[in-house]
């Protein structure tokens, strides 16, 4: 019986977090170019940033999607040192990033099709 549970509670994890993958990507797309320049807040930014990237390397192959979190520890990578020195991505930096977010996606829509799960 607990294990049926279990089941339950991790079908249920799996399915928000497909139901959030494209909204999180989204949402990651449109400050990618923040993150470079002298705005104030860019430690701020590049650390959001990284936080939401690292939030999808952990959970993601946790729970089925495997090139998701695969893919996004590419992004993570990327985002690691500027996060941490609280500095802009440089021209590299940016462009490396915006290749791994294609692939991120391409990544995303891959899982979503081989776990059948479908976003609601």
């Amino acid at each position: 019986m607990q294990i049926d549970q279990f089941a339950e509670r991790m079908a249920g994890v799996r399915q928000r977090f497909a139901n959030k993958l494209h909204g999180r990507l989204d949402e990651i797309d449109a400050i990618t170019e923040r993150l470079t320049g002298d705005d104030p807040d860019i430690g701020a930014i590049v650390f959001d940033a990284h936080r939401r990237i690292h939030d999808m390397c952990g959970i993601g192959p946790t729970i089925g999607f495997i090139e998701t979190g695969k893919t996004a520890r590419v992004c993570e990578r990327v985002l690691l040192q500027p996060s941490r020195e609280k500095r802009p991505l440089t021209g590299a930096e940016l462009a490396e990033f915006k290749q791994g977010l294609i692939a991120l996606r391409l990544a995303a829509d891959a899982d979503l099709k081989s776990t059948s799960i479908v976003p609601e």
